[in-house]
């Protein structure tokens, strides 16, 4: 009788003591819940550091003021205007010297003076040549204006990226301190029997595998932050606070930023300039043929004697010749089928920018129909669904219903949700933007040259195609 009701009396001092620490765990175990749900990004931000904050604008009107490819732009239209400007300029005389038979022997012949010669433009040549380079100016100036675009528009998209980055640091060092509630309640619980090693095991795994993600973290915002201080010409400028939202991207309609960027981007205007250029300069070639008028007259001194008996010399006496070059084998026939070339390359440059930009459009419309689609379904369905699963894991093992692995596998998929969910707003914003860019980017691409070849689209700073399962 007393063996059989040792073992029960054993068993009751068990549960008395194991008890409060069980509940101690549960508690430790719940409030790092607590803790997790709290530090959901879009939900509730932990206390913004001691960095300075800086906003966007700031950062676009630093770029205006430091980035030097809008020098180099202002440089193209100035060197188009002293262009056009030279071209109507009309040909300097020549003034000069005349002299014949300056030893006159025996009549004392000889004539000295002076001339002046004059070549008179026709045909509207010099008007013609003003055209053509007022063309390349239009075209320097529009350059300018998209150098402005590129440059605004990769300050936004770094500040996107450098925005998602901060959000993902800040998700990182919350989860990581989780991790590290994870493995000390997990402690706890194997000091009480409630856990086994492999469960510690796996917790400090967890938790090893925070920090490194954190340490990933810290260094791909250093990485974008110095990308972005050297779009804003500053690349001393300290780390700082973003201030903005992820989710403040309104959705856009991608069938007509299509069609507004290949009818109405600089870079197709540029692209239709280049045809007015061009055929400017095939209206010059053909005028070239009409000829210019010479025109050379002057004064000299004759020193030839008279043959009156007085013995005087001739004097003063005045001179003149007018000339035309008379186009009968060189009509410019070469130079006039070169710009009939020329104005044909222009056309189908056109159609060339606009097929490149529908080309390129044709990706970034798809990156953004994937990431909005994604960014609802992570908002409105998966993150709930498994916060959900979160809190029901846990409830279920404070009832002793669920294993504490289970707990931790619904923590680390509502991790890699939040984390996936990041970066979809990120490249939702990125692609939304760039739509309503014309897909301009790299603020620090030298502006091309009035004449040069534009490129219509660079893809440093175009988004990476999501896939089904961002990582």
């Amino acid at each position: 009788m007393n063996n059989l009701t040792t073992p029960v009396k054993f068993m009751e001092l068990s549960v008395e003591t194991v008890s409060p620490l069980r509940s101690i765990s549960r508690f430790v175990l719940f409030f790092s819940l607590v803790l997790f749900l709290l530090a959901l990004p879009g939900r509730a931000q932990t206390p913004a550091s001691e960095q300075k904050t800086i906003t966007l604008e700031e950062l676009q009107q630093m770029a205006l003021k430091n980035n030097p490819t809008f020098a180099q732009s202002a440089s193209n239209i100035q060197a188009a205007e002293g262009r056009k400007k030279q071209s109507g300029l009309y040909p300097n005389p020549t003034v000069g010297y005349q002299g014949e038979q300056i030893r006159g022997g025996s009549f004392h012949g000889g004539e000295q003076g002076f001339f002046i010669q004059q070549d008179i433009v026709l045909g509207g040549k010099l008007g013609l040549n003003r055209k053509i380079f007022d063309q390349e100016l239009k075209q320097a100036q529009t350059e300018g204006e998209e150098q402005k675009l590129r440059v605004v528009t990769n300050v936004r998209v770094s500040y996107i990226q450098a925005l998602a980055a901060q959000h993902t640091l800040d998700l990182r060092h919350n989860l990581s301190k989780l991790a590290d509630d994870a493995v000390e309640t997990s402690h706890q619980l194997a000091n009480v029997g409630q856990a086994d090693a492999p469960d510690v095991l796996e917790s400090e795994v967890e938790a090893q595998q925070a920090q490194l993600a954190v340490t990933m973290a810290e260094q791909n915002q250093q990485r974008i932050w110095k990308a972005l201080s050297a779009v804003v010409g500053n690349p001393r400028l300290p780390l700082m606070q973003l201030e903005g939202k992820l989710e403040d991207t309104p959705p856009v309609n991608t069938e007509e930023l299509v069609e507004k960027i290949v009818n109405e981007s600089p870079a197709v205007r540029i692209a239709e300039i280049g045809v007015k250029r061009a055929e400017a300069a095939l209206a010059r070639e053909k005028r070239e043929p009409i000829p210019d008028l010479q025109l050379r007259g002057g004064m000299q001194q004759n020193g030839e004697l008279l043959s009156a008996p007085n013995g005087r010399s001739v004097g003063l006496q005045g001179f003149a010749d007018v000339g035309v070059r008379i186009p009968i084998f060189n009509r410019n026939q070469g130079y006039i089928a070169t710009a009939k070339a020329d104005g044909e390359r222009a056309k189908r440059e056109v159609e060339r920018v606009k097929l490149v930009m529908r080309e390129r459009a044709a990706t970034v419309v798809q990156n953004y129909t994937f990431s909005q689609s994604a960014v609802d379904r992570y908002r409105n369905q998966m993150i709930p669904r498994a916060q959900k699963a979160y809190e029901m894991y846990t409830k279920k093992y404070q009832d002793m219903a669920a294993a504490y692995p289970q707990v931790l596998i619904a923590q680390r998929t509502l991790m890699q949700l939040e984390v996936s969910y990041v970066n979809a707003l990120e490249s939702f914003a990125t692609t939304s933007l760039l739509l309503q860019s014309y897909l301009l980017t790299d603020g620090l691409e030298a502006p091309a040259q009035p004449g040069g070849i534009d490129q219509p689209v660079r893809e440093v700073n175009l988004p990476m195609q999501l896939t089904a399962s961002p990582q």
